[in-house]
Parts: structure tokens; C-alpha cells; sequence
């Protein structure tokens, strides 16, 4: 069982107690020059909107906790009362909040939604690169398609700019605020860019879940992990042993630069993988599927990830 799993009954009833007392008004998102109420599925994409919207919008998050694990989450009553009164809601999609889409129903019809994963543009699959000198064992993780789009800073932006129509459609007088914010924040994602782009050319890492697969591909490294590894792990089932072999062996004669590891997930397997990098002086670059605790915005986050991944690659 992963952290996030033994902790998210607690994370869930934490968040039915939080959203009560404001799913028990029932009236509607202020659209008279108060601020603009906007729900998200998780703190990421929150943070996104609050970027755009800074203080004409009042953003909350269902799953705000780094322990909370949106492929899991069962939404409350509370939840659908949040939803309801919200005028703009935003998600991932991709099969990643599954939760978040049983909330949208009638009484949400008139509120404006952005669903990050389809504007992505890659629900049709994701190509990998050919492999050059591919280590012996079993063929890489391909991630045909993967829905962690809040890695690729493109589909952000994309969110981004979307975001920043859309609060222009609800509060017109705030319209060129909003495209200003988004500007500045497009801006922000550029240099984060320029700070990872190619610097893991002719490289290869392990990760111990494929959550920042988007940022491995700006980076230009090549992941090696087994795919029955990384399934395993997203699967919360048992690592096989030969996958577990492979990983090790790769970790042991340093065929890897670096290992990735989504510091959110955490089993028997995943915990050895990491241990054994470390003191076999492999590098880990820490990341997360949410904002943690104290970090201020996407920028801030996504900043301290980046460094954390060019630094484990030397670069």
C-alpha cells in the first residue's frame, strides 16, 4: 500500500469537514465585482487559475493535500455542493480525476470548464524516441499515453491562456488583467523551459512512477524504467521480482544518470529503489503529483523540481 493510499481516508474526511460549512450556502458564486469563484480538482491546476486570476478569483481545491491521490478519491456531498456554485471549474481528465467529472451534473451547466487533458492534444498517444543501446532486460516504460499534462509546459500554457478567457468572459472589466497575468506567467513557464530543455541529452533515468514523464521529455533524457515496474507502481500492485532485478542491476552498475522519484508514492519496492540509489551515489531528483505544503504557486513549485532534476543530472 502507498502513503497516500493508508492517508487519504483521513485526506477525505479532512475535506468533507472543510467544504461543508461552504457547500451549506446556497447561493450562487458572486459575479457582481466579488471575486470569482473557481474550483479545481487538485491544488495544481488551481494554482494555474489563481496565477491568471490573482485577487478578482477565489480558488479552492478538493484534493489540496500531498497525501490525497486523485485516481482514488471518492468525492463527498460536500463536493458536489462546492462544485455547484462555482463559475469556473478546471481538471485534469485523461483518467486522472475520474472523481472530479461525477460532480458535473445540471446544476453546474452555466459554469465555464477547462479540461486540461483534452487540450493537450495527446490523447491520441504519446511517440517515445527510437531507444539507442537499450540495457539488457526488458524494454523500457513506452507511457503510450500518459495524463500527467501538468509536466508539460505547453499544455499549461494552453490551460493557462484558457483560463484567462474564460474569467474574461465572467468579469469583462478585468479582461485585460487577465491576459496580462497569463502573459507573465507564459513568460515564467518559457524560462522554465530554457532551464531543463536538452540538458539530459544522452542520458538515461529511472523513475519510480512515470508522473513527470512530460518534464523527461523537455529534458531530452530517455527513461529506461521496466514497464511492468512503473505499471506496478500506478497500479499500487505487487513490483515483480524481475522487474525489481532489472531496476536494481541498472542502479548497481550505474547505467543510469539519475533516478526520478515521485516522493508522493511510496511501497516496499519503491523505498529499496531509493535507498540502493542513494547509497550506490546515484543521484535522486525528488518531484510530486501535487504542491506540497508551503509552496506558493506553480512556478515556485515546478522551479524547485526542474532545479532538483538538472542538478541529479549533472547538467
Amino acid at each position: 500500500m502507498t502513503v497516500r493510499n493508508a492517508l487519504l481516508g483521513a485526506v477525505a474526511a479532512a475535506t468533507a469537514v472543510a467544504l461543508t460549512a461552504c457547500g451549506a450556502q446556497d447561493t450562487p458564486a458572486a459575479n457582481d465585482g466579488g471575486p470569482i469563484k473557481v474550483v479545481a480538482s487538485t491544488n495544481v491546476w488551481g494554482s494555474v487559475v489563481k496565477a491568471v486570476g490573482g485577487d478578482a478569483v477565489q480558488v479552492s481545491a478538493i484534493i489540496d493535500d500531498p497525501s490525497g491521490d486523485p485516481h482514488s478519491y471518492e468525492s463527498t456531498p460536500s463536493d458536489l455542493a462546492e462544485v455547484r456554485d462555482a463559475k469556473l471549474v478546471v481538471f485534469n481528465g485523461g483518467g486522472y480525476d475520474d472523481f472530479f467529472a461525477t460532480l458535473l451534473g445540471p446544476e453546474t451547466e452555466g459554469a465555464k470548464k477547462i479540461e486540461a487533458f483534452p487540450l493537450s492534444g495527446k490523447a491520441d498517444g504519446h511517440e517515445e524516441p527510437e531507444p539507442s543501446g537499450e540495457p539488457e532486460g526488458e524494454e523500457h516504460h513506452d507511457h503510450a499515453v500518459n495524463e500527467h499534462v501538468w509536466y508539460d509546459f505547453e499544455t499549461v500554457r494552453k490551460v493557462a491562456d484558457q483560463a484567462a478567457a474564460d474569467l474574461g468572459a465572467i468579469a469583462p472589466d478585468k479582461k485585460s488583467t487577465f491576459d496580462a497575468n497569463a502573459k507573465d506567467f507564459a513568460a515564467g513557464l518559457t524560462g522554465l523551459e530554457q532551464r531543463v530543455a536538452g540538458k539530459g541529452a544522452g542520458k538515461k533515468v529511472l523513475a519510480t512512477e512515470p508522473v513527470a514523464h512530460y518534464l523527461l521529455d523537455t529534458a531530452g533524457v530517455e527513461d529506461v524504467t521496466p514497464e511492468s515496474f512503473a505499471d506496478a507502481v500506478e497500479n499500487e500492485t505487487d513490483i515483480p521480482a524481475a522487474a525489481l532485478a532489472d531496476v536494481t542491476r541498472l542502479i548497481e552498475q550505474k547505467q543510469v544518470t539519475a533516478l526520478v522519484n515521485n516522493a508522493q508514492t511510496e511501497n516496499a519496492g519503491t523505498k529499496q529503489v531509493v535507498e540502493q540509489a542513494r547509497a550506490t551515489g546515484v543521484p535522486v531528483a525528488e518531484v510530486t503529483e501535487t504542491l506540497p505544503e508551503g509552496v506558493t504557486g506553480y512556478l515556485d513549485w515546478m522551479t524547485k523540481q526542474v532545479d532538483s532534476l538538472v542538478g541529479a543530472l549533472g547538467a
